[in-house]
């Protein structure tokens, strides 16, 4: 067997941003990963941005998600843009309608933290 060094798909090359299963992250590294995960922290949130993931098309319509809450339309705009200034979603507004995608770089990244490290001749 070879011994290849294992990249993480989302990591920027120069590996800032270490696996929390790998090596403790230092404060800086720490600093932007907790924002997102902040805002993923609240059950609504985390609903809406599983609804926004979730479509065949790749997005949708904020008059899609409103009705799936019992909140007012204001407090569900609150929590999109919350989701938006942590790099989650991105919107598009088209006439008087906004349509939401998720970034799926972002999730990825966050998925590449809390990723165990894979060990060659291991099974999961």
């Amino acid at each position: 067997m070879s011994k290849q060094e294992l990249v993480v798909l989302g990591q920027d090359e120069g590996g800032c941003c270490p696996t929390l299963l790998t090596e403790p992250m230092d404060e800086d590294q720490a600093v932007e990963p907790a924002k997102v995960f902040k805002a993923l922290g609240d059950p609504i949130r985390l609903r809406l941005l599983s609804m926004i993931a979730s479509p065949a098309g790749g997005e949708i319509c904020v008059c899609d998600l409103t009705p799936a809450f019992e909140l007012s339309q204001p407090t569900i705009s609150h929590h999109l843009k919350l989701l938006k200034q942590a790099g989650l979603i991105d919107s598009e507004r088209r006439g008087t309608w906004v349509y939401y995608r998720l970034v799926p770089e972002t999730t990825d990244r966050l998925a590449a933290i809390l990723t165990r490290p894979t060990v060659a001749g291991t099974v999961s």
